[in-house]
């Protein structure tokens, strides 16, 4: 049994993505090529928003955010302890300090009252500048952008949507890379959208913030590839797996419709053996993980794996634990909710063509 079946997807799909990437064998247009404005253009209208820009991966996603809006030295940034490491390595990269914030309970996602306190620790001390927030949108699921949206508001700060796993997930109907100033995703392969390789992609309707982003993302272009106005990087989606993403893009309304099914069968049967999923009034999750809470994660891990049933831990190892971080001199009892979490979270098999 596959934790993510990629296979069975592509034999479901081979016939279209198979002849999209024929096409671009044979235009040879294999950088920046006509797909990947056509992708960018189907992103922008599924999500909802005026501008999709593409890029190499969903970690430079959120560093192109970093330099759009010139996070520096200084500066704080707010994101969940929960959560993969890029999330705050962009933070440190760009010379800034993540502050890092506990979890909710029930979702998993960014605590807002936690937050808040944070954040009013922070301006208290005033050492560093409040400058932007990073939310997750962990596991599938939207995090509580209505309540942050109205944080961000409250302390003049940018709030940035890392939709890399909530991608199709929706709250009120609005879906995920709609919220915030600007939103990230990842189209890394085990993504609920993702490609046969690396890939990113940022959400904003913000004019100014675009073409930033347009700038950045290939070495600070002006009007061409030869004038630098500043520096950025390098970070294109290749067009081939821009045309990948067009056919997974087509099917993935209905793929979601599947895991939401198996999300249900997931639900009636273990609600009575783990603490499964909790999804709030209005809002949808595209289920990037199934992940419950477990009282004796390893052995309800082994158990599964003696039947031929993987599982994962995501995440084992909160932000505020790892080595890179121990400088900031967080402890355990900081974060009490997030690291119950990391010591009994684990999540199986999720994928839209299970039996």
């Amino acid at each position: 049994m596959q934790f993510i079946d990629l296979a069975a997807q592509y034999q479901h799909l081979k016939e279209r993505i198979d002849q999209r990437i024929q096409k671009v064998l044979d235009h040879g247009n294999y950088i920046m090529g006509p797909e990947v404005e056509e992708l960018e253009q189907q992103l922008a209208n599924y999500v909802g928003v005026k501008h999709c820009i593409s890029c190499a991966n969903g970690t430079d996603a959120l560093q192109l955010a970093m330099m759009v809006l010139n996070i520096k030295a200084g500066d704080a940034v707010f994101c969940p302890t929960f959560t993969f490491f890029a999330t705050a390595e962009v933070v440190a990269y760009a010379g800034a300090t993540p502050v890092f914030v506990d979890s909710n309970s029930r979702t998993f996602n960014i605590c807002p009252m936690d937050l808040e306190l944070r954040i009013e620790k922070v301006i208290a001390e005033g050492k560093l500048i409040p400058r932007a927030i990073i939310a997750v949108d962990l596991f599938g699921q939207p995090a509580n952008y209505p309540a942050l949206e109205a944080i961000a508001a409250k302390y003049n700060m940018v709030l940035i949507e890392d939709a890399a796993q909530g991608f199709g997930g929706t709250i009120d109907g609005k879906i995920a890379g709609s919220f915030g100033d600007m939103a990230t995703t990842s189209f890394f392969p085990a993504k609920p959208l993702g490609c046969y390789g690396d890939g990113g992609a940022i959400f904003t309707n913000n004019d100014e913030f675009a073409a930033l982003f347009r700038s950045y993302r290939v070495h600070g272009k002006g009007k061409d590839k030869y004038d630098n106005i500043r520096i950025g990087i390098n970070s294109r989606l290749d067009t081939i797996q821009a045309a990948i993403l067009l056919e997974k893009l087509a099917e993935f309304p209905t793929e979601l419709i599947a895991r939401d099914k198996v999300a249900e069968r997931y639900n009636v049967e273990l609600s009575g053996k783990f603490v499964t999923p909790f999804l709030p009034d209005g809002f949808t999750s595209s289920w990037a993980q199934y992940t419950v809470i477990s009282e004796n994660r390893e052995a309800d891990m082994a158990a599964y794996k003696a039947q031929g049933i993987p599982t994962m831990v995501y995440y084992g190892t909160c932000m505020h634990q790892q080595t890179a971080f121990a400088g900031l001199g967080y402890t355990d009892a900081d974060f009490p909710i997030a690291s119950r979490l990391a010591k009994q979270v684990f999540s199986l098999p999720m994928h839209g063509y299970m039996k």
